[in-house]
């Protein structure tokens, strides 16, 4: 699994926006609940900013249903919350500054990035995180499979 670091970046793909693809986020390009909620008497909104509503689909979909990102990635925004390696803390006060995982406390959290199907639009925001317990399981939950590059020197590879 990728550290938080690493997903966050591979979820931009060099970019600064919200979302990989843009300032919002519609039901065309990402699975996630495009339609308001009623909650406990509160109205959730389906949309984000100037974004449209759109559908809610109601559970995940195929990996590859909706375009990647620009590094060739799928599924960054919505589906389902992705598992990092990092345990939880409230901010990043601390944090490693070389993209590797943060586990330095004996707190039992974990990371998820990303949003799901499940998520209202905000969820699923590039710089969206959750806290979640690793024992717990759910359908709009699931992990990313994260490889290190190989290594080079002078253009050679090891």
């Amino acid at each position: 699994m990728p550290s938080e670091t690493e997903w966050e970046y591979a979820c931009r793909a060099g970019t600064s926006t919200p979302f990989h693809f843009g300032e919002t986020i519609t039901t065309a390009l990402a699975n996630y609940r495009g339609t308001d909620w009623d909650y406990e008497g509160t109205t959730y909104l389906g949309n984000y900013g100037s974004g449209p509503k759109g559908q809610y689909r109601e559970q995940t979909t195929d990996v590859g249903s909706f375009p990647p990102n620009g590094f060739g990635l799928y599924d960054m925004h919505g589906n389902v919350w992705e598992w990092c390696l990092d345990t939880w803390h409230d901010n990043y006060t601390g944090a490693p500054t070389d993209g590797s995982a943060w586990i330095d406390n004996d707190n039992d959290y974990r990371i998820l990035r990303g949003g799901s199907w499940f998520s209202l639009p905000g969820g699923c925001r590039c710089a969206n995180r959750l806290r979640g317990y690793p024992g717990y399981r759910s359908s709009s939950d699931g992990f990313r499979v994260a490889l290190s590059a190989p290594r080079t020197l002078l253009g050679q590879s090891w």
